[in-house]
């Protein structure tokens, strides 16, 4: 019992580390209906450039880290656009096969780029200053990172919930994902929502790979790993609804933690169990559609 409110930490820390891999890939889906896998790879490239900046300019302070995960969002924000020009805009109307092996090939890519510039060597990001140490909360100690890791997918949910449903820019985005023509006539430049919101998914994993890069080593088959969890959060949720994967993503984290602390000897094997328990109740998702 009294590693009840541990366990509690670590499944919050684990589902919000799920989330923030899943947020942007959850907004893309929503709006082009394409699993992109190279989520992923983009993410473990923020990871990387976060890893480089920080090296370059010697920062250990919270603020300091901070600017460089935003640095990371707009960097890898920007190749997103390049993405969308190129390949996204290509797959319009063609086979989902298509468009799975398209993305998984760009993924391959993004493991390419990362071995061809800083190797297959394990590399690591030290945490700021104020976030290298603990807490103690209510009798039990918790690493200042880990509370940070939730904090930030607690805010990032919260920022694309408001924007999603408060803002006259969601509700544009809400109604190029359910009727593009139906937008179109009503004045919505569609082409434009598309462009954005793939910049905006992309830049979410940019954003994602700077603030997770103290907690991940990091190695070119990164992306791969979590991509993985943030499909099954992706397909828990419901596919395109950002308030069903945050759901499904503190879901999982909490059945892991406490899973992963019943049966030792077999890490992760709660994730797939809930994964398939849930989907045989709701095949649907805990929600639907991008609301």
């Amino acid at each position: 019992m009294d590693q009840i409110p541990l366990l509690l930490i670590n499944g919050l820390s684990w589902g919000m580390t799920v989330f923030l891999t899943a947020a942007g890939l959850s907004l893309v889906f929503g709006i082009l209906h394409v699993l992109n896998f190279s989520h992923g790879g983009f993410l473990m490239i923020g990871a990387y450039l976060s890893y480089a900046i920080g090296a370059w300019l010697q920062t250990e302070s919270l603020w300091g880290f901070l600017a460089i995960a935003l640095v990371c969002a707009c960097a890898v924000g920007m190749l997103g656009a390049v993405v969308e020009r190129f390949v996204f805009r290509r797959l319009k109307g063609v086979s989902e096969a298509y468009s799975l092996i398209a993305t998984y090939a760009l993924l391959i890519l993004c493991q390419g780029v990362v071995k061809l510039i800083w190797g297959i060597d394990f590399l690591s990001v030290a945490p700021p200053a104020e976030l290298s140490g603990a807490l103690a909360i209510g009798g039990f100690i918790a690493p200042s990172f880990i509370l940070f890791v939730v904090v930030c997918g607690v805010a990032v949910f919260l920022a694309m919930d408001h924007v999603l449903h408060r803002t006259g820019v969601g509700k544009r985005v809400q109604a190029v994902a359910i009727d593009p023509a139906m937008a179109a006539w009503v004045g919505i430049n569609v082409n434009a929502v598309f462009v954005w919101t793939v910049v905006a998914g992309f830049a979410l994993a940019g954003l994602a790979g700077g603030l997770l890069s103290v907690n991940q080593s990091l190695s070119p088959e990164m992306g791969s790993a979590l991509i993985i969890q943030a499909f099954g959060a992706l397909i828990v949720g419901g596919l395109g609804n950002i308030r069903g994967a945050f759901l499904a993503s503190v879901l999982l984290g909490l059945v892991t933690s406490f899973g992963d602390r019943l049966v030792p000897d077999v890490p992760g094997m709660f994730f797939f169990v809930a994964l398939a328990v849930i989907l045989l109740v709701r095949p649907q998702g805990l929600m639907r559609g991008m609301r």
